[in-house]
């Protein structure tokens, strides 16, 4: 079963997309910065769908369908971000809901475990780093990458190529060297990204998009069973980030994936499916 939804928070609207049974354990899937939910495989979501789950999905403002504010002038900061993926359990009547989230989405539901607590029954963190960290400097984003953001502003954003081959290349960065990059399926989600998007540039927002509130020490803080997933070969939030993470929570365990980058692979899509679903299968209710 498969069905999409558009839900609202205040004056935004954030479409979302759900897959497998209803009355499955819920499960929500909360993407990195400038991605919509289109970043997340559908074949993952069929997979965790397969393990009786009720997999929910869905577009960050500014991204994909959801409500898009200007470019280069986003209004809200990452704790609305968080606040949206509690709305998204609200449009979906959820009580309370396990927790998947990558890179910018893993921040934000952090954030959504320590705000609304009894939301949010676990959380895995993909590509993650810890909220509020206080302790010694954690490596940050591969130098390549500030040389190809360096072309951001003279990209002509009229011209469709031109944009699918800058965020080509980003894809392109993310990758790991544990198996040859996937031009093919990246391109196919870029030019589905860009056709649905109100404004492929205000993607780019959550560039600027800082948190309002000190969350120092709040990774320390969560109290929710974690798992920690990251890439050994990250280059935009290197592993040493999830290593900090998953020492910071209590308990938390860390599963390192060899040859994987900032990305979720599809060859590596059962076994994070697989590690996920132990993972919450192991959690008592």
């Amino acid at each position: 079963m498969q069905e999409t939804r558009t839900v609202s928070n205040g004056g935004i609207r954030l479409a979302a997309e759900a897959f497998g049974d209803p009355e499955g354990t819920p499960l929500v899937l909360s993407m990195g910065a400038t991605a919509s939910m289109l970043w997340w495989p559908d074949e993952l979501c069929y997979l965790l769908a397969a393990q009786g789950r009720y997999v929910i999905r869905y577009d960050h403002r500014d991204t994909g369908r959801s409500t898009a504010t200007p470019p280069g002038a986003p209004d809200y900061a990452v704790e609305d971000l968080a606040a949206d993926l509690i709305a998204v359990m609200d449009g979906f009547s959820i009580a309370r809901a396990d927790i998947v989230g990558m890179s910018l989405g893993a921040y934000i539901a952090q954030m959504a475990a320590l705000t609304a607590p009894r939301r949010v029954r676990s959380l895995t963190l993909i590509g993650a780093e810890p909220l509020g960290w206080t302790g010694a400097d954690l490596p940050g984003i591969a130098p390549a990458f500030l040389e190809h953001f360096a072309g951001f502003e003279t990209l002509d954003w009229t011209d469709r190529k031109a944009v699918a081959a800058f965020m080509l290349e980003i894809a392109r960065l993310c990758a790991g060297s544990g198996r040859p990059f996937d031009e093919t399926g990246a391109l196919r989600r870029i030019d589905a990204e860009i056709a649905r998007a109100v404004d492929i540039r205000s993607a780019f927002n959550h560039g600027a998009v800082a948190p309002r509130e000190d969350w120092s020490g709040a990774a320390g803080r969560i109290a929710q069973p974690a798992l920690v997933i990251h890439g050994a070969e990250d280059p935009i939030l290197p592993l040493p980030n999830g290593e900090a993470l998953a020492g910071a929570i209590p308990d938390a365990r860390l599963v390192v994936l060899d040859g994987i980058g900032h990305e979720l692979p599809a060859d590596a899509l059962p076994r994070i499916a697989g590690e996920i679903g132990a993972f919450l299968d192991g959690i008592s209710r």
